[in-house]
């Protein structure tokens, strides 16, 4: 019998309150915890990507890594051996001296710094947990920090991008800074951006400028005071300063020290001991060597962080203080300029533009190793080189030193009074005028000029003036620094190597940047020659003998006092008078400047060294064996002979001429020389060496040197001479 719609209604609706039991109590519950582990899952997939999106727009919103801060540093300015000559502050007065690498700094520093910042530096990748996580127990435990969580990559992160305020947002930052910084460099490259911008107090920053500036040297050796000092600063550089608050400085050090005792870093004797030095209260001047050459590199090298010089500091050094004492000496007005260069390479290895660089009344600022000023006698050799080059005397021919005219020119010794017949060396290691000037005319004023420009030494005329016979004894202008070149090219045998100050920062080991090219000077027997004569100049007085190559000279009115010299190794040239050119009575070069040329060899702390030997093809001969045109120099106006005999002249080839001696199979032919007049026997000579002797009828075939300039050159009996330069092709 079925039951009644009423009842079935009222069954339906009891059943569904019914205690869920059997299949439906094992089904209902898992359909409803699965759907709630989805929305659980869906809401945590949510939650994690907008905060991955928020952290990727956090980052974004960053930007890149501001690492150009660490590229703007100090210029500094460095010797041959990179030691530092000169700094300049930054555009905004700061010191943040570059540091080449970590490996430039004490060892035992970088233990401590290690030990004291960041213990697990090399372990790491940029954040630290376990360091944030103790640095967080001890806030909760002691209520207040006592030591930080920040690695040494997070604080570089902060000096990339300093900020006052000190907040959760600032230390998150800085952490995802760091695991950027990571990303992107290495350890050492990280390590030394702190070495680099770390905070010092006032307005140094960086390890290398504190440890110059409160040690007076560079970080690579340091005490285990200093490090430990060094270490703390920059927590609170400020409040530390030594200049201000050195009680605060050293009770940092002295914790610091505590800490690496308890750490078993260092020894308590040591620190023990450590702790008994004092802390600098003042800060050291930057150095300031090589002023002139500094600012000069500085000019030229603009924005190079490290400019590389050739300057020796040692010798630098050396040369700055003789400069200054004799200045001291010699009078308040007075300036010294000295110029030191090696002769092999023509590197500088000293610059003193004047005796003080802050002294005002001494005109200090104004370099003179560049001021044109007139040289007096001290372009005497390059004279007698050119003469024996051509081969119409030699140091041991006879010359005459009698009042003599020429022109409207009569020159007169320093001394009012002449010597007669004298040597050729004696005349040059005396300094005689009337003989300079004979040979000056015999050589030509014009190719004189013209051949010492062409060694690099510029001489300044007066205005509208041409080359004259007066510019042997100073009538010219010349700078110490031409000066001293073209001296290094005698002491070079004839090739001169410009000078150089600068080393290019993009040159590799093996060349050092060096392109330049040997000048030609003088042949190397006339220079050989010249360097043997100066040799034997008489020192100064307690000065040893036959061990510097000099000259002395004195300009007109006591102006200038001169002084240059070489060994084997060195040339050393010394400039003495004042800058504004007033005359200074008893300014003499002999007296002012020769005993600190010896006294600046002296000081460089080497020992002289011997000069070339006579290279070959150097007659080395008494007068009385010289040959016969040789033994006595005539000038130019004694070419006439008594009675019939003509002047000696060289008919062919004439003067200036090219001649084609090819003969088709790679090899020059003789070509001929034919002369007129003279007495004979007459000797050719081609550049400067003998060739033989001329025929009956005064001619004779010669072989070219090779393709060029010859000089050919023929002597008769008497001493009389002519010569001619011609290019062979």
């Amino acid at each position: 019998m079925s039951k009644p719609n009423s009842v079935i209604a009222s069954e339906a609706k009891q059943s569904s309150s019914w205690p869920k039991t059997g299949f439906l109590r094992r089904c209902a519950p898992r359909n409803d915890g699965w759907r709630l582990i989805r929305r659980v899952a869906v809401a945590t997939s949510i939650v994690a990507i907008l905060t991955a999106a928020a952290g990727a727009a956090f980052i974004h919103s960053l930007g890149p890594l501001p690492l150009d801060k660490a590229q703007i540093v100090s210029t500094t300015v460095v010797d041959r051996n990179g030691k530092l000559l000169r700094a300049y502050a930054m555009a905004d007065g700061r010191w943040r001296l570059p540091l080449t690498s970590s490996a430039s700094v004490d060892p035992g520093y970088l233990r401590i710094l290690l030990g004291y910042e960041d213990k697990r530096f090399y372990d790491h990748h940029g954040v630290d947990p376990l360091a944030l996580g103790r640095a967080a127990l001890q806030l909760v435990t002691r209520g207040r920090i006592v030591s930080g969580g920040s690695t040494i990559t997070m604080q570089v992160a902060r000096l990339l991008e300093p900020r006052r305020e000190r907040s959760i947002h600032a230390k998150i930052r800085q952490a995802v800074r760091a695991l950027q910084l990571e990303r992107q460099m290495s350890k050492e490259q990280i390590l030394d951006l702190y070495l680099t911008l770390a905070p010092f107090g006032g307005n140094l920053e960086g390890i290398r400028a504190a440890s110059i500036a409160y040690f007076g040297k560079e970080p690579k050796r340091l005490s285990l005071a200093e490090s430990a000092l060094l270490v703390a600063l920059p927590q609170s550089p400020e409040h530390r300063r030594l200049d201000r608050h050195p009680g605060n400085a050293r009770v940092a050090r002295d914790r610091v020290l505590e800490r690496m005792v308890g750490e078993g870093r260092v020894s308590a004797a040591d620190a023990m001991q450590a702790k008994a030095v004092g802390v600098p209260k003042w800060r050291k001047p930057m150095p300031i060597l090589a002023p002139h050459a500094a600012d000069q590199a500085a000019a030229l090298r603009k924005d190079t962080p490290i400019i590389r010089t050739t300057l020796d500091a040692g010798i630098q050094q050396a040369l700055e203080t003789l400069a200054r004492d004799r200045a001291t000496v010699l009078g308040s007005n007075i300036s010294i300029g000295i110029l030191a260069v090696d002769n092999e390479s023509g590197d500088v290895l000293a610059h003193v533009g004047s005796a003080d660089y802050f002294d005002d009344r001494r005109a200090g600022q104004v370099d003179m190793t560049r001021a044109v000023r007139s040289p007096g006698s001290t372009l005497k050799p390059f004279i007698y080189g050119l003469a024996f080059e051509d081969g119409f005397v030699h140091p041991e021919s006879l010359i005459e030193d009698r009042p003599a005219r020429f022109g409207a020119y009569a020159p007169e010794n320093f001394d009012m009074t002449f010597q007669g017949t004298v040597p050729v060396r004696k005349a040059l290691q005396l300094s005689l005028n009337v003989p300079a000037i004979a040979l000056l005319d015999r050589v030509g004023a014009s190719r004189f000029t013209s051949r010492l420009k062409q060694a690099g030494g510029s001489l300044v005329l007066p205005a509208g003036e041409a080359p004259g016979l007066a510019m042997g004894l100073g009538g010219v202008g010349v700078t110490l620094h031409d000066l001293v070149q073209l001296y290094t090219g005698v002491a070079r045998l004839g090739s001169v190597k410009p000078l150089r100050e600068l080393i290019q920062a993009t040159a590799s080991k093996d060349s050092g940047g060096d392109d330049r090219e040997a000048l030609r000077l003088m042949e190397p027997v006339a220079a050989w020659q010249v360097g043997n004569v100066l040799l034997g100049t008489p020192p100064p007085e307690n000065a040893a003998h036959n061990r510097i190559a000099f000259k002395t000279g004195t300009s007109y009115g006591y102006r200038d006092a001169w002084s240059v010299g070489f060994d084997g190794r060195m040339t050393i040239g010394v400039w003495v008078g004042r800058p504004d050119g007033a005359p200074v009575p008893g300014l003499v070069g002999r007296v002012a400047a020769a005993p600190i040329l010896f006294d600046a060899f002296a000081r460089t702390g080497k020992l002289p060294a011997p000069l070339p030997k006579a290279p070959k093809g150097t007659l080395v001969a008494s007068n009385a064996k010289l040959p016969l045109p040789l033994r006595r120099f005539r000038p130019s106006g004694d070419l006439i002979r008594s009675g019939s005999e003509l002047a000696l002249h060289i008919q062919f080839p004439l003067h200036g001429s090219r001649i084609d001696a090819g003969s088709g199979e790679g090899q020059l032919s003789s070509v001929p020389v034919k002369v007129a007049g003279g007495v004979m026997p007459m000797t050719v000579l081609v550049n400067g060496l003998a060739a033989g002797e001329l025929d009956s009828r005064r001619q004779r075939l010669v072989d070219p040197p090779g393709p060029g300039f010859v000089r050919l050159t023929v002597m008769d009996a008497m001493g009389a001479a002519d010569t001619v330069v011609v290019r062979i092709q």
